[in-house]
């Protein structure tokens, strides 16, 4: 299942999470991430080369802004559906609602929380 049975790795990936979940990087490549057409207008390049590099620029937001998601699949397992599917949803409805960048930072918050819980003895 590919899952961390170190506490102290779960921890610290949690606490990642939660403090990126907090920073404005998080929240300006979330809204570039948000709307694609808008990104589209905006930084449209005509012709392959010009697409391609639009296509680069805007998935390294879309990146930006889930990457540290992706390291929390070694807390819950990385073949647990679950899992997989809960993070997903999350990132959904961070994208889609438009209190999706607050709800962002409560999770966030959590995270931390739910960090602290993993070391206690």
């Amino acid at each position: 299942m590919m899952v961390s049975t170190s506490p102290t790795l779960g921890a610290g990936l949690l606490i990642a999470a939660g403090l990126y979940q907090l920073t404005p990087f998080k929240n300006a490549c979330l809204e570039h991430c948000r709307g694609p057409a808008d990104f589209f207008m905006q930084h449209w390049r005509n012709g392959p080369g010009g697409a391609f590099r639009t296509g680069l620029v805007h998935g390294a937001y879309c990146l930006g802004c889930c990457w540290v998601l992706m390291g929390l699949l070694f807390v819950g397992g990385v073949m647990n559906l679950l899992w997989i599917g809960s993070i997903t949803f999350f990132v959904l409805l961070e994208k889609v609602l438009p209190f999706g960048d607050r709800g962002g930072q409560v999770v966030g918050a959590m995270m931390i929380v739910a960090s602290g819980a993993m070391l206690a003895p």
